[in-house]
C-alpha cells in the first residue's frame, strides 16, 4: 500500500505563491493517478487538481489558470504549484491516490491513501 506525505504549506499574502509536494512510498507510483484536495474549517473536502499516469491534468474551475499539478515519477512525488493565491484558497491541502487509475471521478470518494495534509493560509 502507498503512503503519502504532503509538505510545502505555509502562510502567504494574497497574490503570492506556494509549491506543495506530496511524496509517495510503498507503491508503484508511476502507475497511479494522483489528486490534490483541500478542506477548510466547517466545509467539505473539495477537489482541486489531479494528474493521471499518462500525465493528463484536471483542475477545478477556481484553480484553472492559477494552479499547476505535475509529477516526477523518478522522485515519486506530485506537486501543486499555486500562484496568485487568494484568501479563499486557505485550507488544509491533502494529496491522495485514485483507487482505480484508469477510471476515476474528480471526487474524494474515488481517492484513498490520504496524506496527513499541509496547511495553506492566505492572508489579505
Amino acid at each position: 500500500q502507498v503512503q503519502l506525505v504532503e509538505s510545502g504549506g505555509g502562510l502567504v499574502q494574497a497574490g503570492g505563491s506556494l509549491r506543495l509536494s506530496c511524496a509517495a512510498s510503498g507503491g508503484s507510483f508511476s502507475t497511479y493517478a494522483m489528486g490534490w484536495f483541500r478542506q477548510a474549517p466547517g466545509k467539505e473536502r473539495e477537489f482541486v487538481a489531479a494528474i493521471s499516469w499518462s500525465n493528463t491534468t484536471y483542475y477545478t474551475d477556481s484553480a484553472k489558470g492559477r494552479f499547476t499539478i505535475s509529477r516526477d515519477n523518478a522522485k515519486k512525488t506530485v506537486y501543486l504549484q499555486m500562484n496568485s493565491l487568494k484568501v479563499g484558497d486557505t485550507a488544509v491541502y491533502y494529496c491522495a491516490v485514485a483507487k482505480n487509475p484508469r477510471v476515476f471521478r474528480l471526487e474524494s470518494a474515488d481517492f484513498g491513501s490520504w496524506g496527513q495534509g499541509t496547511q495553506v493560509t492566505v492572508s489579505s
